[in-house]
């Protein structure tokens, strides 16, 4: 049995590229590296230092500089307060360590006195030292094997990106909605190749499909593997969900899968265990109706 890991993790920070050029309109354009700083966007300089300042401290791991960016009553659309933040980023760099953050502006746009800013995050784990001096990640609790003995010295390769909108008032992030997500974690010598095939978004009640298919021939290797559907909410940050592996008959997952008939945010995860790697993917998928799909909620 495996307990998955399911990340949906906070705005992220990073590296600060700014993309938006009219206020409250995204640019698609790919981002400089280094326009953050320049004058070439028209993304206010407030909203810059703050993003750049939280970089810093994201990619120190210094917790309590990050929080110092989130007001006190912070509320995200996953159910998140500033306390289960602070205690699902500690459980997170406690687990991944050796985590970088690059942040890109999508578009901003003022509201009174406050910033409303999309932004997108890249997270990926850190090029490992040489051998020699190489320090082993622990394996976090939700994916740790059992009953069998743990290799809890495993070490496992996080990347995410996440889409979100945040409101900044006095420099504080207020609140957060998360708009798109998904991440990869790997494990292993050569972990399995994964392409995913499921839509970001479908009507409540509707059905869909989730395939993860595994790129490299078969052979004669045997593949584990298994499906999850999660609601998204504040205690999927922090606790373990369980699940029990099967043996894949065919090369990936294929699943057929009926949304909610409420509007709802869902984790779509998949695991794939080969003798040489394991490979965990996870999407969001939201639910809803034509409506609210195609407007969310500002």
């Amino acid at each position: 049995m495996f307990s998955l890991l399911i990340l949906g993790m906070t705005m992220g920070a990073g590296q600060v590229n700014a993309q938006s050029v009219n206020p409250g309109a995204a640019n698609p354009g790919a981002a400089n590296p280094g326009a953050a700083n320049s004058g070439a966007v028209n993304a206010p300089p407030e909203l810059l230092q703050i993003l750049t300042q939280i970089d810093a401290a994201a990619n120190q791991g210094d917790l309590s500089a990050v929080m110092g960016f989130y007001s006190r009553a912070f509320i995200n659309s996953d159910g998140l307060t500033y306390a289960t933040l602070q205690e699902a980023l500690k459980r997170l760099w406690e687990g991944y360590p050796r985590l970088t953050y690059v942040t890109q502006v999508n578009s901003w746009q003022r509201d009174g006195n406050a910033m409303i800013a999309e932004t997108t995050t890249t997270i990926a784990t850190k090029p490992p030292a040489p051998p020699s001096s190489q320090s082993l990640v622990r394996l976090p609790d939700r994916l740790q094997r059992q009953p069998a003995r743990p290799d809890t010295n495993r070490v496992f390769n996080l990347t995410a990106t996440i889409t979100s909108r945040q409101r900044f008032e006095n420099q504080k992030i207020v609140q957060q909605e998360i708009l798109t997500e998904q991440s990869q974690l790997t494990s292993g010598e050569q972990p399995p190749t994964l392409t995913v095939n499921l839509p970001t978004q479908v009507r409540m009640g509707q059905t869909y499909s989730f395939d993860a298919v595994v790129m490299e021939p078969l052979g004669n290797r045997l593949l584990l593997g298994a499906a999850l559907e999660e609601p998204i909410q504040a205690s999927g940050y922090l606790n373990a969900t369980p699940i029990e592996l099967e043996l894949l008959s065919a090369g990936g997952l294929f699943k057929v899968g009926r949304a909610p008939i409420m509007s709802d945010n869902r984790w779509i995860s998949a695991i794939v265990v080969r003798d040489d790697g394991i490979t965990t993917v996870t999407r969001r998928l939201r639910v809803g109706t034509m409506r609210s799909l195609s407007n969310p909620s500002r």
